[in-house]
Parts: C-alpha cells; sequence; structure tokens
C-alpha cells in the first residue's frame, strides 16, 4: 500500500486526471498528503495537501498574490472571460479586494441574512411540495439547484421570468476555470460571459432609475457605493459592477448546490448519521460543517508567489503558481481526528470550505443558512429518502458536486 501510495503520488498531473479520480479523489490527496506535501507539478507549478500550508498561504497575502492576471492571460488570451476572471472580487488583492469586500459585506450583514430566513423557508417547502406530489425527485434540479439561484436572484432583485438563463452562465463561467479547458468550453464560457453582461447592462440600468432598499438589495448597493454621494466614499466602476454581479451569482450558486446535494447523498451513504440527524434536529449546524468538511463544494484554490519563500520546508522562487487542494486540507489527520470518518458531530471543526483569512467567503454566513433550511427541512419531510440509481458526479475537480441524483422520497 505504501509504495502504491508513493506511486500514486509520483505520477499525479492535476492536467491528466483519471476517471477514478473524478469519482473519489481523496485515496490521491491522501498519498500526496503522506508523500509529497508541496508536490511540484510537470508544467511547473506546486500542488499543497496539508491543512497547515494551507492556512499559512491564505493569511500570508503578501507573499501570495491572489491576482490572476499573469496566470489567466496565457490560459484565455484577450477574452471575456479574461476580463471577467481578473476583475471580480475573488482574483483581486487588496485594495481592491478590500473595497468591493466591504460593499458586499455590507449587504450580507447577520441582520440582512437574518431576514432572509422566512423567504428561505417559504422556497423550500414549495420546492419540497412539487417533489410530494411528484412521488419521487431528481435531487439536483428539482432541489439543490434551484435553491441558491432563487436567493441569489433575490439579492440582486432579478425578475423572477429573467432568471431561467442564470444556472447555465454561471455552470459555463465555472466550467472555464479547471485546470485544462477545452476550445468548446472555452467558447461556451465566453459566451455565458458575454451574455450575462449584456444582460446586467440592462438591468442595472433600470435600477439606477428605480433603486432599490441598498439594506436588501445588493445590486442598489453596489450602484450607491459608500458615502452617499460624498467624496471620500467608495464606488465601483461599470466593469467592476457587472463582474461582481457575476461573481456573486457564481460563488452563491454552484458551491451552494454542491453543499445541498453532496450534503444528502452524505447522509444517505451514512445511514447511521442521518439517523441521529433525524433523531436530534438541532445538530443540523454542526452536521453542515461536517458536510462542508467531507465534501467540500470548491475543492480548490490558487495563489501566485510574489517573492521568494519557503513552504513545507520547501524554497519556492517568486512568480510560482500554487494550488491550494482544500478537499485534501480537510481530511488532514494533522487537523481532523478519524478525518474520513463523516461525523455530524465533529467538534471543533476548523474547515477550509469557506477558505480563511482576507479571502474567507463574504456569503458564507447565507451559504450556512442555505444548507440547514435545505437539508433539515428535506430530511424531517422525507425521512426515508433514498438514492436509487447511480448518481451522476460533475466532473470536474473544481467544484466538486453531482449533475444528477435520483431519489425516492420513501
Amino acid at each position: 500500500m505504501n509504495a502504491d501510495a508513493k506511486e500514486l503520488a509520483a505520477s499525479f498531473d492535476l492536467e491528466k486526471l483519471t476517471p477514478e479520480f473524478y469519482d473519489n479523489p481523496y485515496p490521491t490527496y491522501r498519498a500526496l498528503r503522506e508523500n509529497e506535501p508541496v508536490k511540484r507539478l510537470p508544467n511547473g507549478t506546486v500542488f499543497l495537501t496539508r491543512y497547515d500550508d494551507l492556512v499559512t498561504t491564505y493569511k500570508n497575502t503578501k507573499s501570495f498574490s491572489s491576482d490572476k492576471k499573469r496566470e489567466f492571460a496565457p490560459k484565455y488570451g484577450n477574452t471575456p472571460l479574461y476580463e471577467h476572471h481578473t476583475t471580480s472580487l475573488v482574483f483581486n488583492d487588496p485594495p481592491a479586494h478590500t473595497r468591493v469586500r466591504r460593499l458586499i459585506m455590507g449587504a450580507l450583514s447577520p441582520r440582512a441574512i437574518a431576514g432572509m430566513e422566512a423567504d428561505l423557508i417559504k422556497l423550500v417547502d414549495g420546492l419540497l411540495d412539487a417533489i410530494a406530489a411528484k412521488g419521487h425527485c431528481e435531487l439536483i434540479e428539482d432541489f439543490a439547484a434551484s435553491i441558491p439561484i432563487e436567493v441569489i436572484g433575490n439579492l440582486l432583485d432579478v425578475p423572477h421570468d429573467e432568471r431561467a438563463p442564470l444556472r447555465d452562465w454561471s455552470l459555463a463561467i465555472l466550467g472555464a476555470l479547471e485546470p485544462v479547458v477545452s476550445p468548446e468550453a472555452a467558447a461556451r464560457g465566453n459566451k455565458a460571459v458575454k451574455d450575462f453582461l449584456a444582460y446586467l447592462e440592462t438591468l442595472v440600468a433600470r435600477r439606477r432609475g428605480k433603486p432599490g432598499n441598498p439594506e436588501r438589495d445588493v445590486l442598489t448597493r453596489l450602484i450607491q457605493g459608500e458615502g452617499n454621494g460624498e467624496e471620500n466614499g467608495e464606488r465601483l466602476t461599470e466593469k467592476e459592477l457587472l463582474h461582481n454581479c457575476i461573481f456573486l451569482l457564481n460563488a452563491g450558486h454552484e458551491t451552494t448546490t454542491n453543499l445541498i446535494g453532496n450534503g444528502l447523498v452524505a447522509l444517505d451513504r451514512h445511514p447511521d448519521q442521518k439517523q441521529r440527524l433525524i433523531d436530534h434536529p438541532d445538530m443540523i449546524k454542526t452536521a453542515v460543517e461536517e458536510m462542508l468538511r467531507y465534501e467540500s463544494s470548491n475543492q480548490l484554490g490558487n495563489r501566485m508567489t510574489t517573492e521568494r519563500v519557503e513552504l513545507g520546508g520547501v524554497m519556492l522562487d517568486a512568480g510560482t503558481s500554487v494550488t491550494l487542494c482544500i478537499g485534501a486540507a480537510n481530511r488532514d489527520p494533522a487537523q481532523f481526528p478519524a478525518p474520513e470518518s463523516f461525523d455530524i458531530a465533529r467538534t471543533p471543526n476548523r474547515h477550509l470550505a469557506f477558505a480563511t483569512g482576507a479571502h474567507q467567503c463574504a456569503g458564507m454566513a447565507l451559504a450556512r443558512l442555505e444548507g440547514a433550511i435545505a437539508i433539515s427541512r428535506f430530511l424531517a419531510r422525507f425521512p426515508n429518502y433514498a438514492v436509487n440509481g447511480r448518481p451522476v458526479r460533475g466532473g470536474r475537480v473544481r467544484f466538486r458536486g453531482f449533475l444528477s441524483v435520483p431519489c425516492a422520497i420513501g
């Protein structure tokens, strides 16, 4: 086994992944953690799998930059995808990152999120009613994917009859973030950015003419900025505004869909933990944290070294592209006892599903609320639900989730 693990680590190449890896990457992540935790890949980049190394990288924003212009220029060229991914919040350093994040966080305050709970419960119960009427469900399409689209649509106050393209746009744009992007995937991604921008231009124009409540409407808040027009207030450029609206949808959409889908499938595969949560519904908060750790929706992050720096005993030159493997760090036995076990009562549980440091997910409180309400109410309504066919994975390494999960509701 040890020799096999060493060979698995030695032969690992992020640009040449196998179907077995996509199905279950965790044996490979374990082999890397134990044998080559700071792994130099054939393309010259470095792949990190230890929890402590990820935390160090996240917190040292001076040595490890989030700015993707240098990395994405050769990948995308002068395209809409390049403009989008180098303008959005997540791929920028302070002070640009700080400025945009502050505006978004103002609309995602604890009070604002608490105010969303009643509408979220109503949305989830409506979906559950529709599933009950049908008598069975496709867990992703009928449930998990329907929730975040509506929540983000409400946050940006997108009219309901204009929301249909949002999911496909999001999947196409995020699909182009994979380590290897086919010409077809790049074309889909670029078209999605163009179509999304065209739509947002009309939406922003309408909102400028008729502003919403900036306490609840993120788009109005981003348009108005801080300071109510005073000289020292922060305002976004038109390009920043449009691309960060796309980012908000993408960040809040697929990751939350994956949390709900991964969580319900994990419970189905661990009947003892499922029954435990049925018997103790007050454990939903720790259960959601364990779902986030055990099957992290977002499995990879990226940084670029700005200077020569030592990490995990290895010297990295300036300009080294670094991939942070969240999925591996969240199963590091140095941080989590029995990390391969799914334990809904696990505490402490300082997972990195939302990253940490300056780039910790701005919407994590909202994602937690969505996951808790969706999963707890699904379980209460359909305690005997069971996956009754082969779930289909999304076939991606960066975002781990399912495309479809056939489900009987009992």
